[in-house]
């Protein structure tokens, strides 16, 4: 039936192009999607390293046993229906398939999950058929919908991933296990996570210290209110803990405290762009199309209210931008509104140079309202400007752009993925842009002292 879970596992790692053996179980025997189908994991003729399982949950022991038999290496049970239900019957065979797992010598990934994603490999993220390009970024999270909405709206955004794992459960490998893994993975260079809890507190963010003095590392907990906690023991039968408990010990480890999803994602966005960001003096343009007052007003509040800091230009800065930038309509301090440039590539560039080689800006926030600049310039000057930012950033200087969603919503996602590429982090908001550049300063500082 393409309409079931397996068959659309099945599909997605034929259409991703999957550089290992694929095989497909069905007691009729039939060809499935062109693949001949085998009536057991034990009567398939080559060696198995992974299962994946969409079978009633009741079923899923007997295919274990099946599975120890073929010495499989790795089962990840995309079933739901154990400690999750809250019943006796649901925790009991939560309990039988981890027996069943250690008698055969295989490790259980899940269940209730969708599993892994190698970019590397081909595998794509469950029956989505995602595969982006390989990077650096691993992450685990015990929510399957929580970890293919990152994997979409990261490779989206220019997120390169090395490995992600949907945990589920996590009744043999919980995520404490993965960041192990990952801290050790030599593919891996940022790490992330979505926990709703963990079965060792203590071994938790013992590994959390040793891995964010190595590799940047940003957790973000769920089931932080009453409400989340019983969420999360219906979702994946994680018990509640304290979010001070969380917050304070996080901190005192060195990893990144992530608040939400969005924060989640713009953290390791920054991370992968940026590389080591020390830095805490920001400069802010606007006005690259209309005025920009009321967003230099805006930017400055988020960046301050967070402990970053916008200080004012060097005199020579400020003279040299009055030379060529009408003072009238335009704020030539920091933060700067450039709209008498109107709209001009040359002026833009000239400014922006300027203010990049003053010897108190570390980086420089812009904000580019696209729809405004296509409407007040044409969209070759429009590109120029976006050149320019481009080529500051490969001389090595840190820019983080702001480009709020609009009506020009096409344009605006190919200015999103140009400047993806030449390595500059995109946000749709002043805040979302200022909360991940006060989590990267705060890590890098944090691990320098």
């Amino acid at each position: 039936d393409g309409e079931k879970s397996g068959n659309r596992f099945l599909d997605s790692l034929i259409k991703a192009g999957f550089k290992g053996k694929i095989y497909s179980i069905s007691h009729t025997g039939e060809e499935i999607s062109g693949l001949t189908s085998y009536p057991t994991v034990s009567s398939i003729p080559d060696v198995v390293d992974y299962v994946i399982i969409s079978i009633p949950a009741q079923l899923t022991p007997d295919v274990l046993d099946d599975c120890a038999r073929k010495k499989v290496k790795a089962v990840q049970i995309f079933t739901a229906g154990f400690r999750e239900a809250g019943t006796l019957d649901g925790r009991q065979l939560e309990d039988e398939i981890v027996m069943r797992a250690r008698q055969g010598g295989f490790r259980i990934i899940g269940p209730n999950c969708i599993g892994v994603y190698n970019p590397a490999i081909n595998m794509p993220y469950g029956p989505s058929g995602l595969i982006g390009e390989v990077g650096a970024v691993a992450v685990v999270s015990q929510s399957g919908g929580h970890a293919g909405k990152l994997v979409a709206g990261g490779i989206a955004r220019g997120i390169h991933f090395s490995k992600v794992v949907s945990s589920g459960n996590g009744c043999d490998l919980e995520g404490t296990d993965y960041l192990e893994y990952f801290a050790s993975d030599p593919k891996t260079e940022i790490i992330g996570a979505y926990l709703e809890g963990a079965g060792d507190g203590h071994r938790l963010f013992t590994l959390a210290r040793e891995i964010a003095c190595q590799k940047p590392l940003v957790i973000w907990k769920g089931g932080r209110t009453r409400a989340g906690a019983s969420a999360a023991a219906s979702h994946t039968g994680a018990l509640a803990s304290s979010d001070i408990t969380w917050t304070t010990a996080l901190r005192q480890v060195g990893a990144v405290k992530a608040g939400s999803f969005e924060e989640l994602t713009d953290t390791l966005l920054i991370f992968q762009q940026l590389g080591k960001f020390t830095g805490n003096s920001l400069a802010i343009i606007s006005g690259l199309a209309d005025g920009g007052g009321g967003d230099s007003v805006a930017a400055a509040d988020a960046c301050l209210s967070l402990g970053l800091e916008v200080p004012p230009f060097a005199s020579s800065t400020k003279s040299l931008l009055e030379s060529f930038i009408p003072s009238r309509g335009s704020i030539l301090h920091n933060p700067l509104d450039i709209s008498q440039a109107m709209s001009n590539p040359e002026t833009i560039k000239r400014a922006v140079e300027h203010v990049a080689k003053d010897p108190g800006i570390n980086l420089i926030m812009v904000i580019e309202y696209v729809d405004e600049l296509t409407q007040f310039a044409t969209w070759q000057d429009a590109e120029a400007i976006n050149d320019c930012f481009i080529a500051l950033r490969k001389q090595g200087k840190p820019i983080v752009m702001v480009l709020p969603p609009g009506l020009a919503e096409d344009k605006r996602a190919q200015v999103e993925r140009e400047l993806a590429q030449a390595r500059i982090p995109v946000f749709p908001s002043l805040e979302r842009a200022a909360k991940a550049i006060a989590n990267i300063s705060w890590y890098y500082n944090f691990h320098s002292k």
